[in-house]
């Protein structure tokens, strides 16, 4: 009887957050349509609406933001020419932008952090294509942990100033302080207060130059709180949010409902990051999707999660990084228009989490901060062969299990085959150069040391 009443408590709190349709900060509308010169031929094959996408409106300025925003961190890449290493598959990217301006995308996000520094080129150069009233743009003034440089005014004066070369414009919509919470008070303020940095910036805002300022989080509350105390009217702020960490927020990451329930209550308008924690919450294991396809057969896991983000009224626009035409097309035809969560869903959406809970992955967002490792690990790839593992069920717990032997067999090749040798956990030497760069606040040196011995296990067929 108490889990009962628990649940229905959270119903009901649940349901007061989303309103019964006012929205306080963003208004709803749909039928975002972008028209344009750009032929993006037959791709519409599956019923993707070109004229239905559901859009919210930024107080300050008044723009018709899409719902769906386009993460621009994982742009598809292709080997260089000559050399060792991959580019920005320019092509793709343009058709990529084609298709989500075509079909009611208007929002586009990106750093200069992002694909080791060349997403915003990238991104200006498919941008730069189509009217510039066709969309807004949100690029941020990122931290590079060990690039001390880049944290001075002088650095941050370059930087800012590089942002619009890059991306090819006279001003930015959206603009961010990055990565705010990472190290605490004592790096706010020396990344964005003591070099007048922040001062700059608002008077760039008055200026016109940045027409939207605000910042992303990730991290420690204290951080967040402060900002929000401070007589500094934000225009937007951008948080990790989704059915996961909306109360089970893991490391230094906070619960959304907190930092939600404080944005809204200031009618602060919110940017989703992470609606699918990295990727993980589009490849749950497969008795979670059949629950699943019992309650919506034709939607993806992912629907579900971008679903659960947009369904919150203060939400202006919810990122997806989305690298291939499927994704991106999937996520088109969730938000137009959006068709928001029921009380039974967010029930159900609870019920998941828990499932998840209960057999844990790292909490990679495969956002690359870490790379390039110095010593040569695949560090994203190690973790994201790890957790895929894991949702598919093939991490037996002892060798007494039914499936052990396929599931051994199943991890080890496929580790091979995703990761070559040289890059794998077992190279890892614990510089720990890579935990400050990682929002998440992973120890990445002891879940390399434990996914190695996991490894070693398997190959030597002892128990785990």
């Amino acid at each position: 009887m108490k889990e009962k009443n628990n649940r229905n408590t959270d119903r009901r709190k649940f349901l007061k957050v989303l309103g019964s349709g006012a929205i306080a900060s963003t208004s709803v509308f749909y039928g975002c349509k972008q028209t344009n010169n750009f032929s993006v031929g037959k791709s519409d094959a599956g019923n993707v609406p070109i004229d239905k996408m559901t859009c919210r409106i930024t107080p300050n300025t008044g723009d018709k933001v899409s719902i769906l925003g386009y993460g621009c961190m994982r742009w598809p890449t292709r080997p260089k020419a000559k050399g060792v290493g991959d580019v920005i598959d320019q092509d793709a990217v343009n058709k990529l932008v084609d298709y989500a301006i075509s079909h009611g995308v208007n929002y586009f996000d990106t750093s200069p952090r992002y694909i080791m520094g060349l997403s915003e080129k990238a991104t200006g150069i498919a941008l730069k294509r189509h009217p510039r009233d066709k969309y807004y743009v949100a690029t941020k003034l990122s931290t590079f942990p060990d690039d001390r440089q880049l944290r001075s005014r002088e650095g941050s004066l370059d930087m800012y100033h590089n942002s619009f070369k890059e991306l090819q414009v006279d001003y930015i919509d959206y603009y961010l302080l990055h990565g705010v919470g990472i190290g605490g008070m004592d790096a706010i303020k020396e990344r964005f207060y003591d070099n007048g940095i922040l001062d700059f910036l608002l008077e760039e805002r008055k200026a016109g130059r940045i027409r939207n300022l605000g910042w992303s989080y990730h991290g420690d509350v204290a951080v967040f709180d402060y900002l929000l105390s401070l007589d500094i009217k934000w225009d937007f702020v951008q948080i990790q949010l989704n059915y996961v960490d909306w109360k089970h927020a893991s490391g230094w990451n906070t619960n959304a409902e907190y930092l939600y329930g404080e944005l809204s209550k200031r009618n602060i308008p919110v940017v989703v990051m992470e609606p699918i924690l990295g990727g993980r919450l589009a490849k749950l294991n497969d008795y979670l999707v059949a629950q699943l396809k019992q309650r919506r057969p034709e939607d993806s896991a992912a629907s579900w999660a971008f679903r659960f983000a947009g369904s919150f009224p203060d939400v202006l626009t919810v990122l997806s990084g989305m690298t291939y035409l499927e994704h991106l097309q999937d996520n088109i035809r969730t938000f137009s228009p959006l068709e928001q969560l029921t009380n039974e869903d967010l029930v159900f959406l609870e019920e998941t989490a828990q499932m998840l809970l209960k057999y844990p992955t790292i909490p990679c967002t495969e956002c690359k901060y870490c790379m390039p490792c110095p010593y040569g690990l695949d560090i994203p790839g190690v973790f994201a062969h790890y957790n895929r593992c894991i949702n598919e069920g093939n991490i037996p717990k002892s060798i007494q299990d039914e499936n052990y032997r396929k599931a051994r067999r199943i991890f080890l090749i496929g580790y091979d085959r995703s990761v070559p040798k040289l890059r794998q956990a077992n190279h890892c030497i614990g510089c720990n150069q890579c935990i400050e760069a990682c929002p998440q606040q992973i120890n990445i040196p002891k879940e390399m040391e434990r996914i190695d011995t996991f490894v070693e296990q398997l190959k030597q067929g002892t128990t785990l």
